[in-house]
């Protein structure tokens, strides 16, 4: 990663929170993909990964855990934080076991967001 700026993946099947997380993270000198689908994200993943990944928890197809479980699976190690409106029964439990880097309710305070991705990035080295 020398010599590259830091980026971020965003998958989330709401524009607008597409846009509000890519305006937060270039703020803070983050380059930011977006994505509107996990299967969009996957079929981006020729090249360099990102260095933390931001992924809403229920969109169709596929969900931002399965999209973990499906990168993880294939050796893709790929720090993840899920994103979700809909907190649901033993979804951060589900998350937390799958490994994640962390787990945050919609919608999201700009500081809870910049330490997830500060925590994930540090795991990450």
């Amino acid at each position: 990663m020398a010599g590259t700026a830091p980026w971020i993946a965003v998958v989330d099947d709401d524009p607008s929170v597409l846009k509000a997380l890519t305006r937060l993270l270039r703020i803070r000198s983050f380059g930011a993909r977006t994505y509107n689908s996990a299967l969009e994200f996957l079929a981006s993943l020729s090249g360099e990964a990102p260095d933390c990944l931001i992924v809403d928890l229920q969109m169709p197809g596929m969900s931002g855990l399965e999209l973990h479980q499906y990168l993880t699976g294939r050796g893709i190690d790929i720090p993840t934080i899920i994103i979700t409106a809909h907190d649901e029964r033993d979804a951060r439990q589900r998350c937390e076991a799958a490994g994640t880097a962390g787990y945050l309710l919609k919608p999201i305070e700009d500081t809870a967001l910049l330490e997830a991705i500060a925590k994930a990035r540090r795991r990450d080295d």
